[in-house]
């Protein structure tokens, strides 16, 4: 429950810690707003309070034009509670409620719709379905206000079925037409639009994050691992291949910047879910540095403010990362799984891809052989402080700062900056031959029935399922023990108190800072955290 005086204060101080925490409505001009709005300050009798943008818009407010609700960044304590509506609401954002409705959520979460409704009733005040069509109005406003998109385009972008029923909405749920609100307010960019009809759609969007925010740290651990042909990163930049297209990540004041180039905008919105649990943006790191402040990891949340836990585009794909990283160097995973992306992979655009003669690059980088989940020593998942001070690789692997050239996909040639590779799905990796590769048959066997029970649903990684159902199912695949469980929870299911058991590198940095076991537990619920302190300690 909102505590009303609290929630007046902040929105008095224009409180930054409570952007997208709650949202304002007013009374008396039928607006609700985020708390750092900077109209005037409301009187008190005419103010309610809302959990959640669809509560307002289900009690009749439109979302505010000048503080635009649309950009707040995401409740973190969804995630903290991850109980069956924090995993319902990850659903809804990956367009799950659009693809299948109701009963195809309620059904992903093993419940009946009836008792999905009450819960989202009691919790938010609105339905699924009414959540699910906020989602889609203030993305299209976003589209609508920052791009020169197409109206029908912003439409389908959006997750409307058609334009008639995205106008209909829009006037119903906001009083104006599409048309009237771009007329009036936009856009701010001002992209040409495509000359010719089937002409990939070029856009960007601004991602908005709680301060502080550590880009560079973020942005140089997720470079060090860069999968050749699927993903590109610097210390400035993250750019992946897609279906049907490309993003690019950049970081900027107060927002990341993401930039898409799409054969299908119906695929937008699942992206900008994904792109905002890669980079963490929802995270609130001042209440996390005020949990791990008065622990014994106080110095290293001073020196690191606005560190952040790198997430997972897919959560199959950091799996499977996660089991080929066993007992192998970062630089060596990362040329295994190139290997596996060319192998198996397919591209995101197949007129973009220019064959090559030639077999793929040699032997691996040196690892060491056998399925064991605990991490060797010099060779765990632990980045170190860095010349540039950012993420990067464990003791074994400092070379690693850098992307290196890496290795070419298997008969294509497509420069190293331009991903043009989807990593395999479940399906197709549970199907393709990984001999060859520099793989020893019992990881094969891990990957091959991880990669089964992924494509029959019996093991869910977006975040949907039960994190401990999903951790024991997980735990039940040969291969796959404590450790790999941890770091999928950690980055995969965005469990915020996830703990890779056993990490080396943690290890190490407990002991060189003189930490405990006993402290572990203080650092609850936000050890996942801790963990990158840790990682990034001197």
């Amino acid at each position: 429950m909102l505590d009303f005086d609290s929630c007046y204060r902040a929105v008095s101080a224009r409180d930054t810690r409570f952007d997208g925490r709650f949202f304002t409505a007013v009374t008396s001009t039928g607006i609700y707003c985020r708390p750092i709005c900077p109209a005037r300050t409301p009187a008190r009798q005419n103010v309610r309070f809302y959990r959640h943008a669809a509560s307002a818009e289900a009690a009749g407010f439109r979302p505010c034009r000048r503080c635009r609700p649309e950009l707040s960044p995401g409740d973190p304590g969804w995630d903290v509670a991850a109980d069956l509506v924090g995993r319902a609401l990850r659903l809804i954002d990956d367009g799950v409620a659009d693809e299948w409705g109701v009963a195809g959520l309620a059904d992903r979460l093993h419940v009946t719709e009836r008792h999905l409704l009450r819960l989202f009733t009691a919790r938010l005040g609105a339905g699924p379905l009414a959540v699910a069509r906020t989602r889609r109005l203030l993305l299209a406003k976003q589209l609508l206000t920052e791009t020169s998109l197409p109206i029908t385009d912003v439409a389908f972008a959006a997750g409307f079925g058609s334009v008639r029923q995205f106008n209909a909405t829009m006037k119903e749920a906001y009083g104006f037409a599409p048309g009237e609100l771009r007329a009036a307010s936009g856009p701010l960019s001002r992209a040409p639009r495509p000359p010719v009809q089937g002409t990939p759609a070029t856009l960007t969007l601004r991602l908005a994050h709680r301060d502080p925010y550590d880009a560079g740290a973020l942005l140089a651990f997720l470079a060090a691992r860069a999968v050749p042909g699927v993903e590109y990163a610097t210390g400035t930049l993250y750019r992946r291949a897609v279906p049907g297209g490309i993003i690019t990540l950049t970081p900027a004041a107060g927002h990341v910047k993401l930039s898409v180039t799409l054969d299908d905008t119906r695929h937008l919105a699942r992206i900008v879910a994904r792109c905002r649990r890669l980079l963490d943006l929802d995270a609130d790191p001042g209440a996390i540095a005020d949990a791990l402040r008065t622990t014994a990891l106080r110095p290293l949340v001073e020196r690191r403010p606005g560190l952040r836990v790198p997430g997972a585009f897919d959560g199959f794909e950091l799996a499977v990362r996660a089991v080929v990283g066993q007992q192998v160097s970062v630089a060596g995973a990362r040329t295994l799984l190139g290997r596996i992306a060319a192998r198996a992979g397919s591209p995101a655009k197949p007129c973009d891809i220019t064959p090559m003669d030639g077999p793929p690059d040699g032997p691996a980088d040196r690892h060491t052989n056998g399925p064991s989940d605990e991490p060797a020593a010099g060779l765990s998942d632990k980045p170190m402080a860095g010349p540039s001070d950012g993420l990067a690789d464990g003791p074994s692997d400092r070379h690693a700062h850098g992307l290196g050239r890496g290795e070419a996909a298997e008969g294509v040639q497509v420069a190293a900056d331009r991903p043009h590779l989807l990593f395999p799905s479940a399906a197709r990796l549970a199907e393709a031959d990984l001999t060859g590769l520099g793989l020893t048959g019992r990881r094969i066997e891990t990957l091959k029935i991880l990669a089964e029970k992924t494509a029959a649903g019996e093991i869910h990684l977006d975040g949907g399922a039960d994190p401990a159902e999903t951790a024991a199912r997980l735990m039940a695949v040969p291969g796959i023990g404590p450790w790999t469980t941890g770091y999928i929870a950690m980055r995969a299911l965005r469990d915020p108190d996830a703990w890779p058991a056993g990490d080396l590198g943690l290890r190490k940095a407990m002991k060189a800072l003189g930490i405990t076991e006993d402290d572990i537990e203080r650092w609850r619920p936000w050890r996942a955290y801790a963990a990158t302190h840790l990682w990034s300690s001197p």
